[in-house]
């Protein structure tokens, strides 16, 4: 099973984590299963940005961004070339580092 690597957060694990899922397994799925309450506004259905996350390392792994992740990644806060939904970047069999972004854009949380 491949490893995460889940650089310090603040908010979600301001310690850090490493856990492990099987491949398959999309990033956020992952995290929701260890306790990392990262935010997912539209239950990972590909609708908002709020599990945005940077691939730091083992980007090129996990699937190909299809159109509709790749529009709704133009929205989201501190955008880099390795950014991904974590709702819609599934695991191969290799270890990746995960940034997770210090804020997110959650209307729901927001109160919008």
């Amino acid at each position: 099973m491949p490893i995460i690597k889940i650089l310090p957060h603040p908010d979600y694990c301001p310690q850090g984590a490493e856990i492990s899922a099987p491949a398959g397994t999309s990033i956020c799925e992952a995290l929701l299963d260890n306790h990392i309450a990262i935010d997912h506004a539209c239950d990972m259905s590909c609708a908002c940005t709020t599990c945005h996350v940077v691939v730091r390392e083992g980007f090129a792994s996990l699937n190909e961004l299809d159109e509709n992740e790749e529009d709704l990644l133009d929205r989201a806060w501190g955008l880099e070339p390795q950014s991904r939904l974590s709702c819609q970047a599934y695991l191969a069999q290799t270890d990746i580092v995960v940034d997770i972004p210090r804020y997110s854009i959650n209307h729901a949380k927001e109160n919008h």
